[in-house]
């Protein structure tokens, strides 16, 4: 489509609509019967309309899944937009190769590629459009309980491979295989104190430039597609709603012009974390700092139609 119709399309959405495309739900919330809305979907107050306008899902298990999904969405997505799906691909898809903490202490980013492309083609096969990978999070404490999805302790490597995954993955879109990536959890995740995982992330700017950041930002030149920011507190702001992490650093300092995606629930804990009263305050926190999609917390279907009505948010913005 051309910018012009995507406009024209996007000018025949209503609010609630345009809400719902920036919402990730589980695939099994996407199995209506008898029109009616039951179990998870329910209890997160989620309607038929929003249902059937979302924009994306996670967590299926097949290309059947994919193809029954994709069929009934677009029988009843009044604007006939195709969902993206999305899913883990951390070390295979169906054929099983080393963690990635395995493929760093290889030290050969070109068998990396060569791994990583073979997964990409086994993806596609399965519906995938979008990863989220590669994990670069920078570790050194052997506590934290997903030091095997990183590379591991050196920056550097952490930064080739990294680079390399997002070549392999999605390259320039030119191949069958090629697949869109997002690189996360931005920033320093791997940093959780005592190795707890949710865990506060206190770090000096100087540590964090020097040995966390470098990673992220090779995947961004790589080319990468998306990026997700992590789910802990740094330096007492969580990441999602950190405006000097998200603005400041991968916006205006690294020109990052792709998506951003939340990390599961992510918007919904900014309550947890005690700088929200409620899930509209989440909302607006997280969109107004580049959140573009809302993975399984549903606070922007529920929200944005009020928080645009109120002003706090221009129509130009959601559009």
């Amino acid at each position: 489509m051309t910018n012009t119709e995507i406009k024209a399309l996007i000018s025949k959405m209503t609010v609630r609509q345009k809400a719902a495309q920036l919402l990730q739900l589980n695939a099994n919330l996407l199995v209506v019967t008898d029109a009616e809305i039951t179990g998870p979907a329910q209890e997160m107050n989620l309607s038929l309309e929003d249902i059937y306008s979302t924009g994306n899902v996670l967590n299926f298990q097949s290309a059947l899944d994919v193809i029954r999904i994709q069929t009934e969405h677009m029988q009843n997505d009044p604007h006939k937009i195709p969902m993206l799906f999305m899913m883990d691909v951390i070390h295979g898809y169906k054929t099983t190769f080393p963690i990635p903490l395995g493929m760093g202490a290889s030290f050969d980013a070109d068998l990396l590629k060569r791994c990583t492309e073979m997964s990409a083609k086994e993806a596609v096969a399965g519906g995938i459009q979008v990863t989220f990978t590669p994990m670069v999070d920078f570790v050194r404490d052997a506590r934290w309980g997903r030091v095997m999805e990183s590379c591991g302790e050196d920056a550097y490597i952490n930064s080739i491979m990294g680079a390399a995954q997002v070549e392999a993955f999605q390259g320039d879109f030119s191949k069958p295989h090629n697949i869109g990536t997002c690189v996360k959890h931005f920033a320093a995740y791997g940093g959780a104190e005592s190795g707890r995982d949710y865990n506060i992330v206190e770090i000096s700017e100087r540590t964090l430039r020097e040995f966390y950041f470098p990673a992220y930002k090779a995947c961004i030149d790589a080319g990468t597609e998306m990026l997700m920011p992590s789910f802990n507190v740094l330096n007492g702001v969580p990441a999602i709603a950190n405006k000097w992490l998200m603005q400041n650093i991968l916006r205006d300092e690294w020109n990052f012009d792709g998506l951003v995606i939340s990390d599961y629930n992510a918007i919904g804990e900014l309550k947890k974390h005690g700088i929200t009263e409620d899930m509209k305050e989440g909302a607006r926190l997280a969109f107004e700092n580049g959140c573009h999609i809302d993975m399984c917390a549903s606070a922007y279907s529920h929200n944005l139609k009020a928080l645009v009505e109120e002003g706090t948010i221009s129509m130009e913005m959601l559009d």
